[in-house]
């Protein structure tokens, strides 16, 4: 396959999560906006290292799945103890974050 199709494939999901991200007002479709934007970093790191020859892309994907493991963790939680508190996970309902 060619690099370019990788990168075309990328860029689609990147600007999907970017679109989630900035009109989802739930938390869960953010969280997953989100995951599609570190997926595409995924997928640009494996494709450049597979194009280069070496592993170097790999490894930092991997450091990529980690971070993503750890945010989605992090997230959810705020997100589950939000809708505890709120009963909704509605972002334009998080003021109780202020101060």
């Amino acid at each position: 396959m060619l690099l370019n199709s990788f990168l075309l494939l990328a860029g689609l999901l990147f600007c999907i999560g970017v679109y989630g991200v900035l009109v989802r007002r739930n938390g869960i479709m953010v969280l997953m906006s989100v995951e599609l934007i570190l997926n595409s970093v995924n997928i640009n790191l494996v494709a450049f290292g597979a194009f280069h020859g070496d592993v170097g892309g790999e490894v930092f994907a991997l450091f990529v799945i980690a971070v993503a493991a750890a945010e989605v963790g992090i997230g959810l939680a705020i997100v589950l103890l939000m809708y505890r508190n709120r009963l909704t996970t509605d972002f334009a309902e998080a003021d109780m974050l202020k101060g």
